[in-house]
């Protein structure tokens, strides 16, 4: 009796399992396709702060170009993507994604939109490890200060003055804190070299020379 009532039980939690492993596959099934949508419309969000709808016609999500982290000037440690906008067929900006990997608490991951005239759209933090009411002013929540460089270029300033004031640059840093906004101004000085390095790439452009050797 007693084994007959192991066995019993035994085939009832079998068949409890199966049909639990059967439910979970079947939601996720049924799901899946809705969930990869609204990943989907999130990251176009988060792209759309950078460069707005009304700058293109294209789906950024579809015009894509791969980096990963061979590329020292993106600090990268995982394979990416870069997304292109395009108005009409030519491309008007870049989003370029980037890791400044010296922070004070360690990666700051950034996405970076450079417009095809070498001047940057806008700068977004995507995650970062930094010190609440100090370095966590790098994420637009709780500060404007990666505002700063919307319209900038390495024309503007030149390339020996993309450092935080305290290191003779033209960028403020956050009181009682230096070493996060220095990281940040540096890797986006970095993004504006690879792409006027890599403007025909990106852009259909081929590169040109500006002051003090940088690319435009």
């Amino acid at each position: 009796m007693l084994g007959q009532s192991i066995t019993k039980n035994a085939v009832l939690l079998a068949v409890f399992a199966m049909s639990t492993a059967l439910l979970l596959a079947g939601t996720y099934l049924l799901t899946q396709d809705r969930i990869a949508e609204e990943i989907r419309k999130a990251e176009e969000k988060a792209l759309l702060q950078i460069v707005p709808r009304e700058r293109h016609n294209n789906s950024m999500l579809d015009d894509t170009i791969t980096v990963g982290a061979d590329i020292s000037a993106l600090g990268l440690r995982t394979e990416k993507q870069i997304y292109r906008a395009r108005q009409d067929g030519r491309v008007v900006a870049a989003i370029i994604p980037a890791t400044a990997r010296d922070g004070y608490s360690g990666d700051i991951d950034l996405v970076i939109g450079v417009n095809a005239d070498g001047t940057v759209a806008g700068v977004r933090t995507l995650s970062h490890k930094e010190t609440p009411g100090l370095g966590d002013k790098v994420d637009l929540a709780k500060s404007d200060w990666i505002l700063n460089f919307t319209g900038r270029s390495l024309r503007d300033p030149l390339p020996g003055q993309w450092a935080v004031t305290k290191d003779k640059g033209v960028f403020d840093s956050f009181t009682g804190a230096t070493i996060t906004p220095r990281a940040v101004v540096a890797t986006v000085k970095g993004v504006l070299e690879y792409a006027g390095d890599n403007s025909e790439v990106l852009f259909g452009i081929p590169a040109t020379v500006t002051p003090e050797g940088a690319q435009e």
